[in-house]
């Protein structure tokens, strides 16, 4: 029976090489100079630092470039506040993969809905969709890129 799984992943190979070319970016332009300002990654989650505010946007900018250019799409990102103290300023941005349950069941939903003869189950951070026909698996995958959710989806595992 034909399948395809419905995951949201990251490639950390590509976000580790994207964050070194900001850095190495930050560190050669004019505006940042004598200010120490860095981004540090710990797994998925950047820290920004600077020493004001507007630097801060500017480096976020500079990360969404970075990172769109390596493949990743930036809906994946996950900002927090900026916390202003004393002399520096801090933000987080958290990269979010994998589907969530929430995020599955309106997944489940939205093909449930479309009546389409497929079936979609959530197992651990993926959505596996089955069906008896592979036309029947490919409207489901125009309709789910044509879905606009919050996160950035890829369709993997496709097996006749």
């Amino acid at each position: 029976m034909p399948s395809f799984d419905i995951v949201s992943e990251l490639n950390e190979h590509e976000v580790s090489n994207a964050l070194d070319q900001a850095n190495r970016e930050v560190s050669t332009r004019f505006d940042f100079k004598g200010t120490d300002a860095r981004f540090e990654q710990t797994n998925l989650v950047i820290t920004l630092i600077a020493k004001a505010d507007f630097q801060l946007k500017q480096m976020l900018d500079i990360l969404m470039l970075k990172l769109s250019k390596r493949g990743i799409d930036v809906a994946c990102m996950k900002l927090d506040e900026p916390l202003m103290s004393g002399q520096t300023a801090k933000q987080t941005v958290t990269l979010r993969q994998g589907i969530e349950t929430e995020l599955g069941k309106k997944i489940q939903r939205i093909i449930k809905d479309s009546k389409i003869k497929v079936q979609a189950a959530i197992q651990d951070k993926q959505v596996r969709v089955t069906g008896k026909s592979r036309d029947d698996l490919q409207q489901v995958i125009a309709m789910i890129r044509g879905a606009k959710l919050d996160m950035p989806l890829q369709f993997t595992n496709f097996r006749d």
